[in-house]
């Protein structure tokens, strides 16, 4: 395993946390068998294209327990939203070896339905998250949270990954239609920032939060089937 230069810096960028367990022995196992061989950008694409198509964007998996977070947790769910495939991403480049950290931003996010719309009460999705790589001596911003077929059905152009240019939302679908706005940068963080993240969705979405205390969330069926009837009108 190729290591890099490890120095006060990227020492805790390398090594597992709570939410990025990296240890975890299944999440060590897949970042075996997905990174290969090569140097770190080749391995870190490789792992960034087992995280976007083999773990299911699923909005509506939005959970207020933290053991949901681990990429442990979303490995063995093999669903999630932006968010725990972040943490997923970030943990396999860590358990290869290659330092990571969690970035997030506010957005505009106008692939939804109308449930989404309805429990969150806008479009704006507060803490988009993304995993920041370092790779070739500079940080890389990869977003592996729209799996393949998705992009398919709502009309989007993957986000591809190259490992030396930042892996951002597209601004427009393949028809010209508006898609992301970035609005807010909130910064790169070692970890996730799990009740800060909390604060800020129990303030902006205080009806989706509430169905979630009371345990009426909805499932990855609900959300595929949503999508059926988001891309058929």
């Amino acid at each position: 395993m190729e290591q890099q230069p490890q120095d006060d810096s990227l020492a805790p960028l390398l090594a597992p946390s709570f939410f990025i367990d990296a240890d975890a022995p299944e999440v060590r196992r897949l970042a075996r068998e997905k990174a290969g061989s090569g140097d770190d950008v080749s391995r870190a694409v490789r792992l960034y294209y087992a995280v976007r198509d083999d773990i299911r964007y699923n909005p509506y998996a939005v959970s207020t327990e933290p053991r949901s977070f681990r990429a442990s947790s979303v490995l063995a769910a093999g669903e999630g939203w932006c968010v725990p495939k972040a943490v997923l991403l970030a943990a396999l480049c860590r358990a290869s070896g290659i330092a990571a950290r969690l970035g997030f931003a506010d957005v505009c996010n106008h692939l939804s339905t109308e449930r989404l719309r309805q429990s969150m009460e806008t479009e704006v999705f507060y803490f988009h998250g993304y995993t920041s790589i370092y790779l070739e001596g500079t940080w890389v911003k990869a977003t592996p949270a729209f799996n393949i077929e998705l992009c398919d059905k709502f009309g989007l152009r993957p986000l591809e990954f190259n490992g030396r240019e930042d892996s951002l939302y597209h601004p427009f679908d393949r028809a010209g239609n508006r898609h992301m706005e970035y609005l807010n940068d909130r910064g790169e963080y070692p970890d996730l920032p799990f009740d800060e993240i909390m604060a800020v969705f129990r303030e902006h979405y205080p009806g989706m939060m509430s169905q979630l205390d009371r345990a009426q969330g909805v499932t990855a069926k609900d959300w595929e089937q949503d999508v059926e009837r988001e891309v058929a009108q």
